[in-house]
């Protein structure tokens, strides 16, 4: 089995304060297709934004990550079991969830034992949902200074799993019976300079940059960049594309 990667233990914090959250309207078109609500499973919960969306809609939801710091700053809600476990393998008793899903996490799993998981643990017909956001977009001008950030400057740094990220989660197989998805959902927010540099300290590119550099920090050049070309407005709308993929397990 792949060797699990946590690349987001040490930035824990600033994952939790400023990475985005996902639109309501994306879990009203997971849920049209639910068709029991008694449990449900996150899996690479992270900090718990996921299963604290769906905790109102379930009996019980159980969320796992491999990270426990992450685990730590989670959101506690009664309906809701949080648990330090590795995705493609778990504690579950087969033939217990109505509900799977995997948000912005599945590109570091290992596909094939994952999968054969969620055919374990599901019930027949239960559905799962996998997504992930894209790279975001703001303006023109900000959006040249961005992609040339992220493919030029710590493109080299990203982990080779950010393929799948790119592909829109196309290069990733998915052995299950397939439910369309016609709705193109985005995540839109507005963010002012201060919020868009802790994203961008988020990722784990840049970590990994200033491991290997001996601490410099590549976001200080960048961000002087930015601020250039950001105009006199405090706050700006920032949108980030999502993909999905959504299927139904049978066996």
């Amino acid at each position: 089995m792949k060797k699990p990667l946590d690349v987001f233990s040490a930035q824990s914090d600033g994952y939790k304060k400023f990475r985005p959250t996902y639109p309501l309207a994306l879990y009203d078109a997971i849920l049209s297709h639910v068709e029991s609500t008694d449990c449900c499973w996150d899996c690479g919960t992270g900090n718990g934004q996921v299963a604290v969306s769906l905790a109102p809609h379930f009996r019980r939801v159980y969320a796992t990550d491999i990270s426990e710091a992450q685990l730590a700053l989670a959101e506690k809600k009664d309906a809701i079991t949080y648990r330090v476990e590795r995705g493609e393998k778990t504690t579950f008793d087969e033939n217990t969830f109505d509900l799977i899903t995997v948000a912005q996490a599945l590109h570091w799993f290992d596909f094939d034992a994952f999968y054969r998981e969620v055919v374990r643990v599901s019930k027949n017909g239960a559905v799962i949902a996998i997504w992930g956001y894209g790279l975001l977009r703001i303006t023109e001008p900000l959006n040249r200074q961005i992609d040339r950030f992220y493919s030029e400057v710590i493109g080299p740094y990203w982990n080779a799993e950010r393929k799948h990220i790119d592909s829109a989660y196309e290069s990733i197989p998915f052995p299950f019976t397939e439910i369309p998805t016609p709705s193109k959902h985005v995540i839109r927010i507005e963010w002012d300079l201060a919020h868009l540099e802790g994203y961008f300290n988020s990722w784990s590119s840049v970590q990994h940059y200033r491991r290997q550099h001996s601490g410099r920090d590549p976001l200080k050049a960048f961000m002087s960049k930015l601020q250039n070309v950001w105009g006199p407005e405090e706050k700006k709308s920032v949108c980030f594309p999502i993909f999905m993929k959504m299927g139904r397990v049978f066996k």
